[in-house]
């Protein structure tokens, strides 16, 4: 049963595990940064199937975007709950060494740049893993190679993140420009000594989504700077699978979030990619 916490100001919902292995992963929902909420799939169906597996789950009801709620303010509530999580994680039932983030799209971006400050800033606690799934983390994305160009004029309901659609995106979390956003906001384009010491990263992105772009630069920054990466695509996914839970990907994807949880503090990727990042 999901457990609203006013000890975190209304911020969280913890999913108590049903047979806790000490597991915990802070996660937040995507939603293109101004939409979403904790009863969506991805938020609560997500929770419910990881609590399910034994990792209790922090699910954060971050601030949307929009007139007078801009960066850094839902980046703000990600740090707030992950340092609440740090310090109640003894009565959740939480090993902190085992404690995770995550997040799905926008929220993955939010829980990038939320690791990428706490790790500037010096925080005592560094996430066990990183789970992103699908993120977007580049305002200004390079096109996609031909295979997944092709794949996407082959599927037009799937082609609906073009680069004016992105920047659009990014410039209502920014509230203007994005050209000087900081890095919290554009991980993608984070140098590899910027992102020394982020944690091992599990990413699953969408097949045919052209975000996945994003994602591989990201995923390849991680590998120059010696983090840890598993990142792979989803097989006949669009964008948001996770939002879909009747679909066969959204319980293969989860099913590889889990084990990775289970295996938690020896999570280690594998070093190669499972699908062409092209």
């Amino acid at each position: 049963m999901a457990v609203p916490f006013a000890a975190a100001d209304g911020l969280v919902r913890v999913y108590p595990a049903d047979a806790p292995t000490g597991a915990g992963l802070v996660w937040a929902h995507g939603g293109g940064f101004a939409h979403g909420d904790l009863d969506m799939p991805e938020a609560h169906a997500v929770a419910e199937t990881l609590a399910a597996t034994g990792t209790t789950v922090i699910s954060v009801d971050y601030r949307l975007v929009g007139p007078g709620c801009r960066y850094p303010a839902p980046s703000d509530d990600i740090v707030t709950a992950w340092s609440w999580a740090v310090s109640n994680a003894p009565t959740l039932g939480i090993e902190v060494g085992k404690l995770a983030i995550g997040g799905a799209s926008a929220g993955a971006n939010l829980v990038t740049g939320a690791t990428l400050r706490l790790l500037h800033d010096g925080a005592p606690v560094r996430a066990a893993l990183a789970v992103l799934a699908y993120p977007t983390l580049l305002a200004v994305q390079p096109a996609p190679g031909a295979d997944l160009r092709a794949a996407l004029d082959a599927d037009p309901v799937a082609d609906r993140f073009d680069r004016t659609v992105v920047r659009e995106m990014y410039e209502g979390f920014v509230g203007g420009p994005v050209d000087e956003a900081p890095l919290y906001v554009v991980p993608g384009i984070a140098l590899p000594e910027e992102v020394m010491g982020f944690p091992p990263t599990l990413m699953i992105n969408g097949d045919v989504d052209e975000l996945r772009v994003s994602g591989e630069v990201f995923a390849a920054t991680l590998q120059r700077a010696g983090v840890s990466v598993d990142v792979s695509s989803e097989p006949g996914t669009t964008h948001g699978h996770l939002n879909r839970p009747a679909e066969t990907a959204a319980s293969a994807s989860l099913t590889r979030i889990a084990a990775a949880l289970a295996a938690l503090p020896d999570f280690l990727p594998r070093t190669e990619t499972t699908k062409d990042m092209s």
